[in-house]
């Protein structure tokens, strides 16, 4: 079984930053793709940033150039630095994990934290 635990969100001004972690514990870290996921208020789960085993990235299109997904496997802990923030950021964020090399379906996604709530205020 592998366990994932965020941290990291809060509430930040338009314009700010924050930096979320996703820390594993209980399976080999590195051999999984992690992605990160937001919902917001009456909209669907979505992908927002994935990384794979191989440190190959993608993100979704309303956060490229301002999300940067990375990965410390000494640490067993995926990171998502978030700069720039908007009020249309504002969602619930999970970490997940797949031995597959990556997907932007939650469904695929064997493994899931329990969430951090990040609001961005205007």
């Amino acid at each position: 079984q592998v366990q994932l635990v965020e941290s990291g969100g809060g509430l930040v001004q338009a314009g700010g930053s924050l930096r979320l972690s996703c820390t594993a514990s209980g399976g080999t870290f590195s051999w999984y793709a992690v992605g990160w996921f937001r919902q917001a208020p009456g909209k669907q789960r979505e992908l927002v940033a994935a990384i794979t085993a191989g440190d190959s990235t993608n993100y979704a299109d309303s956060v490229k150039g301002r999300f940067t997904i990375s990965r410390d496997n000494a640490r067993n802990t995926a990171y998502l630095q978030m700069n720039s923030l908007k009020p249309e950021d504002t969602a619930d964020y999970y970490c997940a994990a797949q031995l597959r090399t990556w997907d932007s379906f939650p469904v695929n996604y064997r493994y899931w934290g329990q969430g951090t709530q990040v609001t961005v205020s205007s």
